[in-house]
């Protein structure tokens, strides 16, 4: 979060639109913040007409036969069968660009995308900047009344600046209910 994945992605897209490409852009269901359902929206405003899907096979389907690039934002929210899709598309000669967060908010590998990263040829990785120090942040601190949420929650809880804040590896917290008592975890 906040590091510019939807920015990067519209800039990309917009590009491609630039070199007369045909571009569809999709996003799942569930991501209805920055300007709804039916757009991709940057934290910055900027907005990008997008089609929502329920299951992955949704972008192959909904692919129309002359489509150059296709764009899928906040892919860590869609099934395991994305993989399948980008590889469909990509061996089809489609141009494929997928933006999502790689990691939830316990630091745990998220949704399909550790596999998109496995088949990709080209990764950018991007960080924000912890809230908490000002160095690189690569975590999501996912907060309930402005503190840390226990690792119990759900995985997925779609949110903004409310209910997340950038981190670095040193400033995330995951507290552990266990028994009704609170324990931090300790990583290396």
């Amino acid at each position: 979060m906040f590091s510019g994945k939807s920015e990067e992605l519209l800039r990309r897209v917009r590009r491609a639109v630039i070199a007369r490409k045909r571009v569809q852009v999709f996003k799942s269901h569930l991501d209805d913040r920055y300007g709804g359902v039916y757009r991709i929206g940057t934290h910055d405003g900027r907005e990008f007409e997008a089609h929502p899907i329920h299951r992955s096979v949704q972008v192959v389907e909904y692919v129309e036969r002359d489509t150059q690039v296709v764009a899928v934002d906040e892919a860590q929210f869609l099934d395991e069968g994305i993989v399948a899709v980008a590889n469909h598309l990509a061996d089809s000669g489609v141009r494929v660009i997928v933006a999502g967060t790689d990691m939830d908010f316990r630091g745990e590998p998220f949704g399909p995308i550790p596999q998109l990263l496995a088949v990709a040829e080209k990764i950018d990785k991007l960080h924000a900047i912890c809230v908490k120090c000002g160095e690189l942040a690569s975590r999501n601190q996912r907060l309930i009344d402005g503190r840390p949420a226990p690792a119990e929650g759900p995985t997925i809880q779609v949110g903004g600046s409310e209910s997340y804040e950038a981190r670095c590896r040193a400033c995330h917290e995951v507290p552990h209910i266990d028994r009704g008592q609170t324990e931090m975890l300790d990583l290396p």
